[in-house]
């Protein structure tokens, strides 16, 4: 499950003005991350606008990021929802393009118990023989995997690990205490990846490293090689920009803040709309004090 240790970016789906999925630009970000280092690619997640993308755009977005790695970083796709059996075919699918893993957020709406969390898992992990990384994010789903029903999934072979992003140090930690060495504890958020690691994890699912790969990637590398005193270094430097990509939803901030960067066009489907005109002063007000948009728009320009 080494695999998926250190940063995995949590990939945006770029789109054209109309739209439309827009695969060169795809391509093009998904070799910005292999260039920079990144330890593993994390397509149609949240940040990826999963809940927008029809099933066979979700599927090409896995493909194109399996293509372009090519066996250089593994692909931890995303399959998750409320439809325990739409999820498995999901799943199926995603193994059958080639993907080196799951990553699957908890079902929402619908609120399961416990029990009901640890039936819906315990069927994909029987569904599919690859490794599953559970995605406990309650401020989206309304729905905490507790501590307990993580240590039961950890006996599930193939359940290789989880991304915590629920905010509560408490309860990683207790996780940590929970499961065994080798099942994989991840932060699901950019500024608590120091302290998690600290207590245990394993690495990060990152919004951040969209912008900022070889960065976060170092920050990652420095942390779990215990490092924290150039760990710290490098938080406190980009901590503004973890920050502003959360001044609305996700991924508005990190979209707007890359297309500041010259790296794609500013479209988001809707329920998704561009930031606040306040906000997008905000965002490029970071990226000027970083040195992003200038070294980016000449990026782009060569």
């Amino acid at each position: 499950m080494e695999r998926f240790t250190g940063c995995g970016t949590a990939l945006v789906t770029p789109f054209r003005r109309d739209g439309s999925l827009e695969e060169a630009t795809l391509r093009k970000l998904v070799r910005r991350q292999i260039e920079a280092g990144v330890d593993f690619l994390v397509p149609c997640g949240t940040t990826g606008e999963s809940p927008t993308l029809t099933r066979e755009e979700h599927l090409r977005v896995a493909e194109i990021a399996v293509e372009v790695a090519n066996g250089k970083v593994p692909v931890l796709a995303g399959a998750g929802g409320y439809n325990t059996a739409e999820v498995i075919a999901t799943a199926r699918e995603l193994a059958a393009i080639g993907v080196d893993g799951i990553l699957s957020v908890t079902p929402y709406y619908n609120k399961p118990t416990q029990e009901g969390l640890y039936q819906h898992y315990k069927a994909i992990a029987a569904a599919v023989s690859l490794p599953i990384i559970l995605y406990s994010v309650q401020g989206r789903t309304g729905v905490n995997i507790e501590p307990a029903t993580v240590k039961r999934l950890a006996e599930i072979e193939n359940i290789a690990g989880i991304t915590e992003a629920s905010g509560n140090i408490a309860q990683m930690s207790a996780i940590l205490n929970a499961v065994p060495n080798d099942f994989l504890v991840l932060s699901g958020d950019d500024s608590i990846t120091l302290p998690l690691i600290a207590l245990g994890g394993r690495g990060i699912i990152s919004v951040v490293s969209n912008e900022i790969p070889a960065e976060m990637t170092r920050l990652t590398k420095l942390c779990l090689e215990g490092d924290f005193s150039a760990a710290r270094a490098v938080h406190r430097r980009y901590a503004p920009l973890m920050e502003v990509n959360f001044v609305e939803s996700n991924p508005i901030p990190v979209k707007a803040a890359m297309a500041e960067m010259g790296l794609l066009e500013p479209v988001w489907r809707l329920p998704l709309v561009p930031p606040k005109a306040e906000n997008r002063a905000r965002i490029r007000g970071v990226l000027e004090s970083l040195g992003l948009a200038e070294r980016s728009h000449v990026a782009v320009a060569n």
